[in-house]
């Protein structure tokens, strides 16, 4: 790649950015994390995260986002790896995700003092509320909300509240990191003690600062191959500054070389030094349908600036506004996002609907068509699988 004759940054291509960053999304190639429950566990570690969300109009998100890099994932391989090997666990990143649980101590300050700013999910909560409902869960063992039949339901004071007082009593506890959710069947819960879930006899140390602003900007590198600051701390203004100082150093340090390309407009990247090696372009053979909450694509503004498609999430959108409809997939053909496609699935009839198909791609809608239906069939054959 072209570095460019002053010490300033190197300067690429849009397509070879595009090219790195597919190929550390690990969308470049097919099941680049093989198969098997280990495939489910080496993604997540590998992605640092992978977002949940409710909305079920077709297959839920985090699902979605593990078959798109494993396609013989199965949906009891992410249950082995939270209820069973333990090796991943719930928690905020910038939402609701499954993280890897060696990555648990850079957690541990929010769990401290951080959850407070999700405090008014469970504002009226308070410490006898937790207490009881910890000490239910010690004595009878792990807890869902549909165990509590004695609720008597309360007003909401926000948005994302719940009417029960138990819920809001054990996502407080959730967010202090004192319960774990220790299964998921569907979008049910159950919680266990976080200290008898992992066999703790004291849990472990919390990360200092610098420790946590190396964890994102590491964590970033290997997920994303080019980093800006708005795409290390997404979500998380208040770290940007110990991160931008990392930044700083690793650059004097040689660890992090400038990068620039069409598109960046005034976002200054970054990449480290091998991720620039010469990255081979991606086939048209492979096809990716993606969640609105993939990696790839929840981050709006970037996904803008690296392939110059601008993602609209349309499901609180009244529907005479709506462009791509209700639940649009962008479609992934080669490097080149070249569609987006409106889903749903009927499960009644055993079926995926096609809503709204937008074509946005630059080649031939007739040209790309029977590869992209195909790979709509497999994940049709995926999404109406039995599973949780």
């Amino acid at each position: 790649m072209a570095e460019s004759p002053t010490p300033g940054p190197f300067v690429i291509t849009a397509s070879q950015a595009r090219r790195i960053w597919l190929r550390a999304q690990r969308l470049d190639v097919p099941a680049s994390f093989g198969a098997g429950a280990g495939a489910t566990l080496a993604a997540i570690e590998h992605l640092g995260y992978v977002q949940i969300d409710t909305i079920h109009v077709i297959e839920r998100c985090h699902h979605q986002i593990l078959y798109t890099r494993i396609p013989a994932y199965r949906r009891e391989h992410l249950h082995q790896a939270q209820a069973i090997d333990k090796s991943v666990f719930e928690y905020w990143t910038h939402a609701l995700a499954y993280v890897p649980t060696r990555d648990l101590r850079y957690f541990r300050r929010a769990m401290v003092s951080g959850w407070r700013r999700h405090s008014g999910w469970f504002g009226t909560v308070t410490a006898t509320d937790v207490r009881k409902v910890l000490a239910r869960i010690r004595r009878d063992g792990p807890l869902s909300i549909r165990d509590i039949d004695d609720d008597e339901l309360i007003e909401k004071t926000h948005d994302w509240a719940s009417r029960k007082p138990s819920k809001r009593a054990l996502q407080a506890a959730f967010f202090q990191g004192r319960l774990v959710v220790s299964e998921r069947r569907g979008m049910v819960k159950t919680y266990e003690l976080t200290d008898r879930h992992f066999g703790w006899e004291k849990p472990p140390a919390a990360a200092a600062e610098r420790e946590i602003a190396a964890y994102l900007l590491d964590r970033a590198l290997g997920s994303q191959g080019l980093v800006s600051l708005d795409s290390i701390c997404h979500l998380d203004a208040p770290r940007k500054p110990a991160v931008r100082r990392l930044i700083g150093q690793r650059v004097r340090a040689g660890a992090l070389h400038p990068v620039t390309f069409d598109g960046a407009g005034k976002t200054a990247y970054w990449a480290a030094p091998q991720a620039l090696a010469e990255v081979p372009p991606v086939a048209d053979t492979i096809v990716h349908i993606l969640s609105p909450f993939d990696p790839l694509v929840i981050q709006r503004r970037r996904l803008a600036q690296f392939f110059g498609y601008e993602h609209r999430f349309e499901a609180y959108v009244p529907k005479a506004k709506r462009q791509f409809g209700y639940f649009a997939q962008p479609v992934l053909v080669g490097d080149e996002i070249v569609a987006a496609i409106d889903l749903k699935a009927d499960r009644v009839r055993g079926r995926l609907l096609v809503q709204q198909w937008s074509w946005i791609g630059r080649q031939p809608r007739r040209q790309l068509t029977p590869p992209i239906e195909e790979a709509l069939h497999r994940f049709e054959r995926f999404q109406l699988a039995r599973g949780a």
